[in-house]
């Protein structure tokens, strides 16, 4: 588990280690979240282990701008409008899934996708040009840490860790409550988590 300081330079070396199939601790607009490439198969599966997570249990996926959100997901002119006023932001969206993501990200026939607002993630999303599956960095169960420093003290003493750790700000009472989850799959709008 390699720990590394939130930096433009870093950018690069985060691109890389998400090709490689790695998994990497990086703080976002809302909790320092786990991350990996969507569209990798066994990076994906790398999360579940990390986390503990349930394999019944779906990953929400970070994406760079609304086009790439159309490469996954269905995407009307209604939902759209209310995409284009809400991205970026700490909003997640449920929308009808297209194939293209390892199925572990999925959860039946929906995703959840959200466009971060956060300058360092966004520039990492830009420089890999994938989605990225995300999940708050914690083992299953357990509350969301809001220092790197309790990240990594948790995770040494596991079997499975995250390859690389993004050392930045003090996260707690900053923000660190995850995203609002927005179903617009229904004929209402649903939220599922506040």
């Amino acid at each position: 588990m390699e720990i590394i300081q939130e930096k433009n330079e870093s950018v690069k070396k985060i691109v890389a280690v998400l090709k490689k199939g790695g998994v990497v601790v990086c703080p976002t607009d809302t909790v320092y979240g786990l991350l990996a490439d969507a569209t990798n198969k066994k990076a994906v599966k790398k999360i579940f282990k990390i986390k503990k997570r349930p394999k019944d249990r779906s990953l929400l996926v970070f994406i760079r701008n609304i086009k790439t959100a159309k490469n996954f997901a269905v995407i009307d002119k209604k939902q759209e409008i209310i995409l284009r006023r809400s991205w970026p932001g700490r909003k997640t969206f449920i929308l009808k899934a297209k194939k293209g993501l390892t199925d572990s990200v999925y959860k039946g026939a929906t995703i959840g996708m959200r466009i971060p607002d956060h300058d360092f993630l966004n520039a990492v999303l830009a420089e890999i040009k994938r989605p990225l599956a995300q999940t708050s960095a914690n083992i299953s169960g357990e509350n969301t840490p809001g220092s790197v420093k309790e990240i990594i003290i948790r995770f040494q003493k596991e079997k499975h860790k995250p390859d690389l750790v993004i050392c930045a700000e003090n996260l707690r009472n900053k923000r660190s409550k995850p995203s609002v989850i927005i179903d617009l799959t229904c004929k209402k709008r649903k939220i599922l988590r506040r």
